[in-house]
């Protein structure tokens, strides 16, 4: 199988590459060429820019399917369409979650949940565009492929590399042990999809040739964000009490705490159903764990500073 991947050296885009190139695919990378350059040596590489527009690269060749992991506005999606033309067998989107409606959504929720609006008139990517953008690429993609358009939706993904703090966090926090402040419910659902299962995912469906859309979530057993915590103790040798803190003056992402909890319950069926694995939290927390003490646990932009945790403690023990 011949792929194009339209990223493939961040943190998803990599895991792709990586299950991709297992498989026995003859794989080509488009990018600025500036994240990664040492990964993949024998990768033929294109050199472009999405921003500005530039898919030169793109003008020759032929691909059996595309993956387009950098599309984050309809602009993307169209420029690379237009390039590429009918000379990709299939093209596989992915997106997110944020695509979907916030109201009226139940647990075990499918891929055929109503989504939002789709925008189009700005590439200002906030929390009330995300989500909406994408769904204006997902619309752009199946116009133009029909069947040989194939969705992903991956829900939050964990694993190493990873480049978000979110599931980092709290590997990291709970690897400390003590008391753990937690500004949310300790039963609130979590869904943890490891990086590696996404790429298998994404490369099945292609081997496949499938179309439709399909939830990338996990982990392999349902978990509570106190559940999660806990299994990352349990995984570093440590134990952990979790405290129930104020979550006043929070940000509004706080590391995995969402306040819809529908959101965090969503089906996995059809995409279990087309190939994708289940990897155990142990495992992808074990990993997370290991990789990041490798990288030399750099400072986090996310969560709480070991200052605010200790206020926030001493607020809840008042």
């Amino acid at each position: 199988m011949r792929l194009l991947i339209l990223g493939g050296t961040s943190f998803v885009g990599r895991a792709i590459v990586e299950e991709a190139l297992r498989s026995g695919a003859e794989v080509t990378l488009f990018g600025r060429g500036k994240t990664g350059p040492e990964l993949f040596p024998g990768v033929a590489r294109l050199i472009g820019d999405r921003d500005t527009g530039d898919y030169r690269a793109l003008g020759d060749g032929g691909w059996d399917a595309v993956v387009d992991v950098s599309g984050y506005v309809p602009r993307h999606v169209g420029q690379a369409m237009d390039a590429l033309g009918d000379r990709v067998g299939r093209y596989l989107f992915v997106s997110s979650h944020a695509v979907y409606q916030r109201t009226g959504v139940g647990p075990g929720s499918d891929e055929d949940t109503p989504r939002r609006a789709p925008v189009r008139d700005t590439e200002e990517l906030t929390e009330a565009t995300y989500g909406p953008c994408k769904v204006a690429c997902e619309d752009d993609v199946l116009a133009r492929y029909g069947e040989r358009a194939t969705i992903v939706r991956p829900g939050k993904v964990a694993g190493p590399f990873d480049t978000a703090d979110s599931f980092v966090y709290w590997v990291r926090r709970a690897a400390r042990g003590g008391r753990v402040a937690l500004p949310a419910d300790p039963a609130q659902p979590v869904q943890i999809i490891d990086s590696r299962d996404l790429a298998r995912l994404v490369v099945q469906l292609l081997v496949d040739d499938r179309p439709g859309a399909f939830h990338a979530v996990g982990p392999a057993e349902p978990t509570t964000l106190g559940g999660l915590i806990e299994t990352c103790a349990r995984v570093a040798g440590t134990r952990v009490e979790i405290v129930r803190v104020p979550d006043d003056d929070l940000p509004m992402f706080f590391p995995l705490v969402r306040p819809d909890w529908t959101s965090q319950q969503r089906s996995s069926d059809r995409a279990r159903a087309a190939g994708m694995p289940s990897t155990p939290l142990e495992v992808t927390a074990a990993d997370v764990l290991a990789w990041d003490v490798e990288r030399g646990a750099p400072p986090l932009q996310d969560g709480f500073t070991d200052e605010e945790e200790r206020a926030r403690l001493s607020r809840a023990a008042g």
